[in-house]
């Protein structure tokens, strides 16, 4: 039997496309290469998280401090932001937020707002042979181009990360992005 990385290595397995659970919700399910530890690592550690999604310090606690630092355009060699509405520092986007819940190495849990007042992001992790289980869950998510935007990211950030677990070239972000927005615009359609 072939190991996640193998599966989308070969084109076995399609990444499977987020679902809406509710008008203000998303969740994608994928399997990741590698044990359990490896994955919350990439999900916690800020140096390896900045390679697939966004750098910035986690305090690993209920109550913790959040910074991510997005910068989607390093995400892969030659990307540039198609709009080129970077910053002067090349920073697409800087969130700060409070931890809601911390199990290592689990269950993340974080509220994009330093108040508690913005959308939410789990993380859950199971072992399953020796790959991951990785379900991420964004809730409270205040319109349909949000959603829309929120899902085809979340599908681009896992792909990248599943590259990097894999040892592969990290697909390039921003056209993903874009061919994704489509594809969520369609499947979300009111």
């Amino acid at each position: 039997m072939d190991t996640a990385a193998e599966s989308y290595a070969r084109g076995k397995t399609a990444e499977p496309y987020g679902t809406m659970l509710a008008p203000e919700t998303v969740r994608i399910e994928r399997l990741l290469p590698g044990p359990i530890e490896r994955v919350w690592s990439y999900l916690t550690d800020s140096d390896k998280r900045a390679k697939w999604f966004a750098g910035g310090p986690m305090e690993l606690r209920q109550g913790g401090a959040v910074s991510l630092t997005f910068r989607n355009s390093d995400l892969s060699d030659g990307e540039t932001h198609p709009d080129s509405v970077c910053s002067a520092d090349g920073v697409d986007h800087v969130m700060t937020g409070v931890i809601t819940k911390c199990e290592p190495p689990r269950l993340l849990s974080f509220n994009w707002s330093a108040d508690g007042t913005g959308t939410d992001t789990t993380f859950e992790l199971s072992q399953e042979g020796p790959d991951t289980r990785l379900v991420v869950t964004h809730r409270r998510i205040p319109n349909r181009m949000q959603l829309v935007n929120m899902s085809a990211g979340w599908h681009v950030h896992i792909g990248i990360l599943i590259d990097l677990l894999s040892e592969t070239t990290p697909r390039r972000f921003w056209p993903e992005q874009i061919r994704l927005m489509k594809v969520y615009q369609a499947r979300f359609a009111e």
